[in-house]
Protein backbone atom coordinates (compact mmCIF):
# COMPACT_ATOMS: atom_id res chain seq x y z
CA UNK A 1 0.00 0.00 0.00
CA UNK A 2 1.30 3.58 -0.98
CA UNK A 3 2.12 5.47 1.40
CA UNK A 4 0.84 8.81 2.20
CA UNK A 5 2.41 11.79 1.69
CA UNK A 6 3.12 14.36 4.89
CA UNK A 7 1.66 17.90 4.32
CA UNK A 8 4.10 20.78 4.54
CA UNK A 9 3.39 22.94 7.27
CA UNK A 10 4.49 26.39 9.72
CA UNK A 11 4.03 26.37 13.16
CA UNK A 12 4.07 29.40 15.14
CA UNK A 13 3.91 29.93 19.02
CA UNK A 14 1.73 32.58 20.04
CA UNK A 15 2.20 33.82 23.50
CA UNK A 16 -0.24 36.61 25.60
CA UNK A 17 0.08 37.11 28.75
CA UNK A 18 -2.88 34.54 29.48
CA UNK A 19 -3.26 32.22 26.35
CA UNK A 20 -0.60 31.23 24.92
CA UNK A 21 -1.25 29.29 21.56
CA UNK A 22 0.35 26.97 18.99
CA UNK A 23 -1.03 27.33 15.42
CA UNK A 24 -0.35 25.61 12.60
CA UNK A 25 -0.13 27.03 8.91
CA UNK A 26 -0.23 25.54 5.46
CA UNK A 27 1.99 26.59 2.97
CA UNK A 28 -0.97 29.33 1.72
CA UNK A 29 -1.11 30.81 5.07
CA UNK A 30 -4.76 29.39 6.08
CA UNK A 31 -4.79 28.08 9.83
CA UNK A 32 -5.08 24.04 9.78
CA UNK A 33 -4.89 23.62 13.35
CA UNK A 34 -4.72 25.40 16.84
CA UNK A 35 -3.65 24.32 19.92
CA UNK A 36 -4.98 26.80 23.32
CA UNK A 37 -2.96 26.14 26.54
CA UNK A 38 -4.10 28.37 29.87
CA UNK A 39 -1.09 28.28 32.06
CA UNK A 40 -1.75 29.44 35.38
CA UNK A 41 0.32 31.97 37.38
CA UNK A 42 3.19 31.45 39.81
CA UNK A 43 4.66 33.52 42.82
CA UNK A 44 8.19 35.43 41.65
CA UNK A 45 10.72 35.26 44.44
CA UNK A 46 9.61 38.68 46.10
CA UNK A 47 5.78 36.69 46.21
CA UNK A 48 3.91 38.68 43.04
CA UNK A 49 2.15 36.87 40.89
CA UNK A 50 4.25 36.11 37.33
CA UNK A 51 4.12 33.13 34.58
CA UNK A 52 4.97 29.37 35.33
CA UNK A 53 7.84 29.88 33.35
CA UNK A 54 9.15 26.05 33.79
CA UNK A 55 5.73 24.75 32.33
CA UNK A 56 5.70 27.50 29.47
CA UNK A 57 8.78 25.84 28.82
CA UNK A 58 7.83 22.20 29.29
CA UNK A 59 4.46 22.84 27.00
CA UNK A 60 6.32 24.88 24.07
CA UNK A 61 9.39 21.90 24.15
CA UNK A 62 6.66 18.90 24.38
CA UNK A 63 4.73 20.16 21.56
CA UNK A 64 7.53 20.73 19.15
CA UNK A 65 8.51 17.18 19.57
CA UNK A 66 4.82 15.80 18.85
CA UNK A 67 5.49 18.11 15.33
CA UNK A 68 8.87 16.82 14.48
CA UNK A 69 6.98 13.53 14.89
CA UNK A 70 3.84 13.90 13.93
CA UNK A 71 2.52 11.17 11.67
CA UNK A 72 1.10 13.45 9.00
CA UNK A 73 3.08 17.02 8.35
CA UNK A 74 6.40 17.88 7.67
CA UNK A 75 7.23 21.09 9.75
CA UNK A 76 9.00 24.11 6.91
CA UNK A 77 10.07 26.26 9.63
CA UNK A 78 8.27 27.55 12.77
CA UNK A 79 8.67 31.29 14.61
CA UNK A 80 7.53 32.85 17.95
CA UNK A 81 5.84 35.81 19.21
CA UNK A 82 5.27 36.89 22.74
CA UNK A 83 4.37 39.93 24.63
CA UNK A 84 7.10 42.68 25.50
CA UNK A 85 8.91 43.84 28.13
CA UNK A 86 9.78 40.44 29.65
CA UNK A 87 12.83 38.64 30.40
CA UNK A 88 14.30 35.07 30.78
CA UNK A 89 17.68 35.32 32.50
CA UNK A 90 19.62 32.65 32.11
CA UNK A 91 22.73 31.31 33.16
CA UNK A 92 26.32 29.68 32.43
CA UNK A 93 24.70 26.31 31.64
CA UNK A 94 21.79 28.07 29.24
CA UNK A 95 19.21 27.40 31.57
CA UNK A 96 16.95 29.63 33.55
CA UNK A 97 17.77 31.22 36.59
CA UNK A 98 15.34 33.39 38.10
CA UNK A 99 11.39 33.96 37.67
CA UNK A 100 9.98 35.74 34.78
CA UNK A 101 9.27 38.55 36.19
CA UNK A 102 5.76 40.46 35.51
CA UNK A 103 5.64 43.38 34.04
CA UNK A 104 3.00 44.91 36.18
CA UNK A 105 5.03 43.75 39.42
CA UNK A 106 6.08 47.49 41.08
CA UNK A 107 9.78 48.86 40.48
CA UNK A 108 10.69 50.05 43.86
CA UNK A 109 10.73 54.13 43.86
CA UNK A 110 13.89 54.34 45.23
CA UNK A 111 15.88 52.29 42.54
CA UNK A 112 13.77 54.27 40.13
CA UNK A 113 15.18 57.75 41.68
CA UNK A 114 18.51 56.10 41.84
CA UNK A 115 18.24 55.43 37.99
CA UNK A 116 16.58 58.95 36.82
CA UNK A 117 19.54 60.40 39.54
CA UNK A 118 22.13 59.06 37.58
CA UNK A 119 21.48 59.92 33.90
CA UNK A 120 23.42 63.29 32.56
CA UNK A 121 19.93 64.40 31.05
CA UNK A 122 16.10 64.96 32.35
CA UNK A 123 13.51 62.18 32.24
CA UNK A 124 12.03 63.77 29.59
CA UNK A 125 14.71 63.97 27.43
CA UNK A 126 15.46 60.67 28.08
CA UNK A 127 12.03 59.34 27.73
CA UNK A 128 12.43 61.45 23.95
CA UNK A 129 15.50 59.61 23.02
CA UNK A 130 14.52 55.96 24.04
CA UNK A 131 10.62 56.42 23.36
CA UNK A 132 9.55 55.06 26.72
CA UNK A 133 7.77 57.16 28.95
CA UNK A 134 8.21 55.95 32.77
CA UNK A 135 6.23 52.80 32.64
CA UNK A 136 8.10 51.18 35.75
CA UNK A 137 8.89 47.55 35.11
CA UNK A 138 7.41 48.19 31.43
CA UNK A 139 10.99 49.47 30.72
CA UNK A 140 12.57 46.08 30.93
CA UNK A 141 16.11 47.31 30.53
CA UNK A 142 15.35 48.86 33.94
CA UNK A 143 14.42 45.13 35.72
CA UNK A 144 18.02 44.48 34.86
CA UNK A 145 18.99 47.84 36.35
CA UNK A 146 16.86 46.97 39.35
CA UNK A 147 18.89 43.26 39.79
CA UNK A 148 21.88 44.39 39.18
CA UNK A 149 21.30 46.98 42.41
CA UNK A 150 18.73 45.29 44.53
CA UNK A 151 19.97 42.02 44.55
CA UNK A 152 23.42 41.81 43.24
CA UNK A 153 23.84 38.06 44.38
CA UNK A 154 21.55 36.54 41.49
CA UNK A 155 22.47 39.19 38.68
CA UNK A 156 26.08 37.89 39.13
CA UNK A 157 24.59 34.59 38.03
CA UNK A 158 22.93 36.02 34.64
CA UNK A 159 24.96 35.27 31.89
CA UNK A 160 22.36 35.90 29.15
CA UNK A 161 19.13 37.81 29.48
CA UNK A 162 16.59 36.86 26.34
CA UNK A 163 13.63 39.45 26.21
CA UNK A 164 10.92 36.24 25.73
CA UNK A 165 10.67 35.81 21.99
CA UNK A 166 13.64 35.57 21.89
CA UNK A 167 14.18 32.59 24.66
CA UNK A 168 11.09 30.47 23.06
CA UNK A 169 13.68 30.48 19.79
CA UNK A 170 16.29 29.31 21.59
CA UNK A 171 14.32 26.29 22.70
CA UNK A 172 14.52 25.10 19.57
CA UNK A 173 17.56 26.63 17.64
CA UNK A 174 19.92 26.93 20.41
CA UNK A 175 21.15 30.04 19.56
CA UNK A 176 20.65 32.90 21.77
CA UNK A 177 19.77 36.58 19.89
CA UNK A 178 18.39 40.13 20.56
CA UNK A 179 16.05 41.17 18.14
CA UNK A 180 14.83 44.97 17.40
CA UNK A 181 11.00 44.88 17.74
CA UNK A 182 11.80 43.36 21.27
CA UNK A 183 14.67 45.83 22.28
CA UNK A 184 12.85 49.02 20.68
CA UNK A 185 9.79 48.52 22.58
CA UNK A 186 9.60 50.83 25.45
CA UNK A 187 12.38 49.04 27.02
CA UNK A 188 14.71 52.52 27.54
CA UNK A 189 17.72 50.66 26.34
CA UNK A 190 17.32 51.96 22.97
CA UNK A 191 18.56 55.28 21.68
CA UNK A 192 16.26 55.96 18.72
CA UNK A 193 18.58 58.93 17.58
CA UNK A 194 21.46 57.39 17.70
CA UNK A 195 20.50 53.99 16.41
CA UNK A 196 22.64 52.13 19.43
CA UNK A 197 22.00 51.32 23.20
CA UNK A 198 21.48 54.25 24.88
CA UNK A 199 25.09 55.36 26.84
CA UNK A 200 23.02 53.87 30.44
CA UNK A 201 23.46 50.43 29.17
CA UNK A 202 27.42 50.29 28.41
CA UNK A 203 27.62 52.34 31.46
CA UNK A 204 25.95 50.00 34.22
CA UNK A 205 27.54 46.48 32.07
CA UNK A 206 24.19 45.74 30.80
CA UNK A 207 25.23 45.33 27.36
CA UNK A 208 27.50 42.91 28.71
CA UNK A 209 24.26 40.43 29.48
CA UNK A 210 22.03 40.98 26.43
CA UNK A 211 22.87 38.70 23.24
CA UNK A 212 24.11 40.35 19.81
CA UNK A 213 21.19 42.05 17.77
CA UNK A 214 20.17 40.49 14.90
CA UNK A 215 18.15 41.78 11.64
CA UNK A 216 17.79 38.61 10.25
CA UNK A 217 14.58 37.04 10.64
CA UNK A 218 16.43 33.40 11.01
CA UNK A 219 18.17 31.89 13.86
CA UNK A 220 19.39 29.24 12.96
CA UNK A 221 18.19 25.32 10.45
CA UNK A 222 17.76 22.65 12.56
CA UNK A 223 17.62 19.23 10.64
CA UNK A 224 16.57 20.84 7.31
CA UNK A 225 13.24 23.44 9.31
CA UNK A 226 13.52 27.36 9.60
CA UNK A 227 13.95 28.56 13.44
CA UNK A 228 12.71 32.53 13.61
CA UNK A 229 14.63 34.43 16.26
CA UNK A 230 11.19 35.29 17.45
CA UNK A 231 9.52 39.03 17.16
CA UNK A 232 7.19 41.27 19.49
CA UNK A 233 3.57 40.81 19.31
CA UNK A 234 2.42 44.46 18.41
CA UNK A 235 4.95 44.51 15.38
CA UNK A 236 3.63 40.71 14.36
CA UNK A 237 0.40 42.32 13.79
CA UNK A 238 0.92 44.57 11.81
CA UNK A 239 2.91 42.26 9.28
CA UNK A 240 0.14 41.03 7.56
CA UNK A 241 -1.28 44.23 6.55
CA UNK A 242 2.07 45.18 5.25
CA UNK A 243 2.42 41.93 2.95
CA UNK A 244 -1.23 42.62 1.85
CA UNK A 245 -0.87 46.23 0.94
CA UNK A 246 2.05 48.06 -1.13
CA UNK A 247 0.90 51.66 -0.21
CA UNK A 248 1.17 53.33 3.03
CA UNK A 249 -1.03 52.94 5.19
CA UNK A 250 -2.14 53.82 9.29
CA UNK A 251 -4.14 50.79 11.34
CA UNK A 252 -6.22 51.46 14.22
CA UNK A 253 -6.12 48.31 16.10
CA UNK A 254 -8.78 48.27 18.93
CA UNK A 255 -9.92 46.64 21.81
CA UNK A 256 -9.32 47.89 25.74
CA UNK A 257 -6.45 49.82 23.96
CA UNK A 258 -6.94 51.64 20.54
CA UNK A 259 -3.44 51.77 19.59
CA UNK A 260 -3.02 53.04 16.23
CA UNK A 261 0.14 52.52 14.24
CA UNK A 262 1.73 54.19 11.42
CA UNK A 263 4.54 51.39 10.04
CA UNK A 264 5.67 54.19 7.38
CA UNK A 265 5.89 57.14 10.08
CA UNK A 266 9.69 56.64 11.53
CA UNK A 267 9.69 60.87 12.57
CA UNK A 268 11.20 60.71 16.30
CA UNK A 269 9.44 61.40 19.21
CA UNK A 270 9.54 64.76 21.25
CA UNK A 271 8.53 65.16 24.81
CA UNK A 272 4.94 66.14 23.93
CA UNK A 273 3.94 63.14 21.75
CA UNK A 274 5.22 61.30 24.62
CA UNK A 275 3.48 62.74 27.57
CA UNK A 276 0.00 62.16 24.95
CA UNK A 277 1.03 58.81 25.13
CA UNK A 278 2.86 58.23 21.59
CA UNK A 279 5.39 55.53 21.62
CA UNK A 280 7.64 53.81 18.98
CA UNK A 281 7.82 50.40 18.27
CA UNK A 282 10.76 49.27 15.66
CA UNK A 283 10.77 46.78 12.82
CA UNK A 284 12.75 43.87 12.51
CA UNK A 285 14.92 45.50 10.42
CA UNK A 286 15.77 48.91 13.11
CA UNK A 287 13.47 51.31 11.60
CA UNK A 288 11.34 53.68 14.12
CA UNK A 289 7.32 52.99 13.75
CA UNK A 290 5.13 55.48 15.40
CA UNK A 291 2.11 54.63 17.27
CA UNK A 292 -0.32 56.48 19.65
CA UNK A 293 -2.76 54.55 21.88
CA UNK A 294 -6.01 55.62 23.68
CA UNK A 295 -8.26 53.92 26.49
CA UNK A 296 -11.18 53.49 24.11
CA UNK A 297 -12.43 49.90 24.48
CA UNK A 298 -12.55 50.42 28.16
CA UNK A 299 -14.02 53.51 28.00
CA UNK A 300 -16.44 52.68 25.82
CA UNK A 301 -17.56 49.27 27.76
CA UNK A 302 -17.75 51.31 30.91
CA UNK A 303 -20.52 54.10 29.52
CA UNK A 304 -22.29 51.55 27.65
CA UNK A 305 -22.85 49.32 31.03
CA UNK A 306 -23.91 53.30 33.15
CA UNK A 307 -26.35 53.86 30.16
CA UNK A 308 -27.64 50.18 30.22
CA UNK A 309 -28.19 50.66 33.82
CA UNK A 310 -29.96 54.69 33.46
CA UNK A 311 -32.60 52.98 30.86
CA UNK A 312 -33.12 49.37 32.18
CA UNK A 313 -31.68 47.35 28.72
CA UNK A 314 -30.07 45.17 28.35
CA UNK A 315 -25.76 45.29 28.46
CA UNK A 316 -25.69 44.69 24.67
CA UNK A 317 -28.57 47.39 23.51
CA UNK A 318 -26.44 49.10 21.25
CA UNK A 319 -25.67 46.05 18.78
CA UNK A 320 -29.00 46.68 17.23
CA UNK A 321 -28.42 50.29 16.31
CA UNK A 322 -26.84 50.41 13.20
CA UNK A 323 -27.23 53.92 11.51
CA UNK A 324 -25.23 56.48 12.98
CA UNK A 325 -26.38 59.97 13.24
CA UNK A 326 -24.74 63.54 11.67
CA UNK A 327 -22.35 65.08 13.96
CA UNK A 328 -23.84 67.23 16.42
CA UNK A 329 -22.30 70.11 18.52
CA UNK A 330 -23.54 68.48 21.88
CA UNK A 331 -21.06 65.41 21.51
CA UNK A 332 -18.45 68.18 22.49
CA UNK A 333 -20.36 67.74 25.67
CA UNK A 334 -18.93 64.20 26.37
CA UNK A 335 -16.22 63.88 29.52
CA UNK A 336 -14.51 60.59 29.47
CA UNK A 337 -13.88 58.95 32.83
CA UNK A 338 -11.39 56.33 32.38
CA UNK A 339 -8.74 58.43 30.56
CA UNK A 340 -6.94 60.14 33.52
CA UNK A 341 -3.36 60.39 32.77
CA UNK A 342 -3.32 58.77 29.36
CA UNK A 343 -3.96 59.33 25.81
CA UNK A 344 -3.87 62.61 23.78
CA UNK A 345 -5.57 64.41 26.94
CA UNK A 346 -3.57 63.17 29.74
CA UNK A 347 -4.35 66.49 31.85
CA UNK A 348 -8.35 65.65 31.33
CA UNK A 349 -9.33 64.64 34.72
CA UNK A 350 -11.86 61.51 35.22
CA UNK A 351 -15.31 63.18 35.30
CA UNK A 352 -18.86 61.36 35.00
CA UNK A 353 -20.79 61.87 32.40
CA UNK A 354 -24.10 63.24 32.21
CA UNK A 355 -26.74 60.62 30.78
CA UNK A 356 -29.84 61.90 32.01
CA UNK A 357 -30.66 64.42 29.84
CA UNK A 358 -31.33 61.89 26.55
CA UNK A 359 -34.71 60.66 25.74
CA UNK A 360 -33.18 56.84 24.95
CA UNK A 361 -30.50 54.58 25.37
CA UNK A 362 -30.22 54.75 22.15
CA UNK A 363 -29.99 58.79 21.69
CA UNK A 364 -27.34 58.46 24.63
CA UNK A 365 -25.30 55.86 22.67
CA UNK A 366 -24.58 58.14 19.18
CA UNK A 367 -23.63 60.84 21.59
CA UNK A 368 -21.11 58.47 22.99
CA UNK A 369 -19.91 56.97 19.81
CA UNK A 370 -19.38 60.83 18.56
CA UNK A 371 -17.39 61.49 21.74
CA UNK A 372 -15.05 58.62 21.49
CA UNK A 373 -14.22 59.05 17.53
CA UNK A 374 -13.58 62.61 18.37
CA UNK A 375 -10.96 61.73 21.17
CA UNK A 376 -9.61 58.79 18.85
CA UNK A 377 -9.16 61.73 16.06
CA UNK A 378 -6.73 63.23 17.92
CA UNK A 379 -4.58 60.13 18.55
CA UNK A 380 -5.01 58.92 14.93
CA UNK A 381 -4.04 62.77 13.98
CA UNK A 382 -0.24 62.60 15.86
CA UNK A 383 0.73 59.84 13.85
CA UNK A 384 -0.82 60.51 10.41
CA UNK A 385 0.83 61.94 7.37
CA UNK A 386 -2.02 61.96 5.05
CA UNK A 387 -2.17 58.10 3.99
CA UNK A 388 -4.86 57.26 1.91
CA UNK A 389 -5.93 53.88 3.28
CA UNK A 390 -6.97 52.80 6.89
CA UNK A 391 -7.23 49.62 8.27
CA UNK A 392 -9.34 48.91 11.57
CA UNK A 393 -8.98 45.24 13.14
CA UNK A 394 -10.69 44.54 16.51
CA UNK A 395 -14.27 45.00 18.47
CA UNK A 396 -14.90 48.37 16.42
CA UNK A 397 -14.36 46.91 13.24
CA UNK A 398 -17.34 45.24 13.31
CA UNK A 399 -19.41 48.34 15.36
CA UNK A 400 -20.76 49.77 12.39
CA UNK A 401 -21.49 53.55 14.19
CA UNK A 402 -18.02 53.58 14.91
CA UNK A 403 -16.78 52.73 11.04
CA UNK A 404 -19.35 54.79 9.84
CA UNK A 405 -18.61 58.01 12.36
CA UNK A 406 -14.80 57.23 11.30
CA UNK A 407 -15.51 57.48 7.84
CA UNK A 408 -17.20 60.33 8.14
CA UNK A 409 -13.95 62.00 9.43
CA UNK A 410 -11.42 61.08 6.81
CA UNK A 411 -13.41 61.73 3.39
CA UNK A 412 -10.90 61.27 1.35
CA UNK A 413 -9.09 58.39 3.14
CA UNK A 414 -10.56 54.62 2.19
CA UNK A 415 -11.49 53.05 5.68
CA UNK A 416 -11.18 49.33 5.13
CA UNK A 417 -11.75 46.25 7.63
CA UNK A 418 -9.14 43.44 6.46
CA UNK A 419 -10.24 40.80 9.13
CA UNK A 420 -7.44 38.83 9.56
CA UNK A 421 -7.53 35.77 11.66
CA UNK A 422 -5.15 35.07 14.35
CA UNK A 423 -3.18 38.45 12.54
CA UNK A 424 -0.16 37.86 15.41
CA UNK A 425 0.53 34.47 14.81
CA UNK A 426 0.08 35.76 10.80
CA UNK A 427 2.67 38.47 11.15
CA UNK A 428 5.52 35.58 12.62
CA UNK A 429 4.97 33.53 9.71
CA UNK A 430 5.20 36.85 7.26
CA UNK A 431 8.60 37.16 9.19
CA UNK A 432 9.83 34.15 9.04
CA UNK A 433 8.74 33.58 4.71
CA UNK A 434 10.45 36.86 4.44
CA UNK A 435 13.67 35.73 5.89
CA UNK A 436 13.44 32.66 3.80
CA UNK A 437 13.12 34.30 1.01
CA UNK A 438 16.00 36.25 1.11
CA UNK A 439 18.46 33.38 1.98
CA UNK A 440 17.54 32.25 -1.43
CA UNK A 441 17.99 35.68 -2.89
CA UNK A 442 21.33 35.47 -1.46
CA UNK A 443 22.16 31.85 -2.27
CA UNK A 444 21.44 32.70 -6.30
CA UNK A 445 24.27 35.49 -6.00
CA UNK A 446 26.51 33.62 -4.35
Amino acid sequence: MKKAMKKSIYAVFDIGKTNKKLILFDEDRQIIDEHLHVCTDALDDDGFPCDHLPRLTEWVQTNWHKLRHHPHYTVKGVNFTAYGASFVHLGADGQPILPLYNYLKPLPEAIVEQFYAALDQTPAEFAADTCSPRLGMLNSGLQLYWLKHAKPEQYARIHTSLHLPNYLSYLISGEKFSDYTSVGCHTGLWDYHRGQYHDWVRREGIDEKLAPLTRDSIASVVDGIMVGVGLHDSTAAVMPYLAEHDDPFVLVSTGTWSVTINPFNSQPLTPELLRRDCLSFMTPRGQATRAARVFLGREHDYQVERIAQHFHVKPDFYRSIVLARPYDETSADFRPGCMEGTGPFPEQPAEEWNISGFRTASDAYQHLMHGLINLLLESIHLVWQGEQTIFVDGGFARNPLFMQTLSWNFPRAEIRTLEVPQATALGALVHLEQGEAWKKTQLLFT
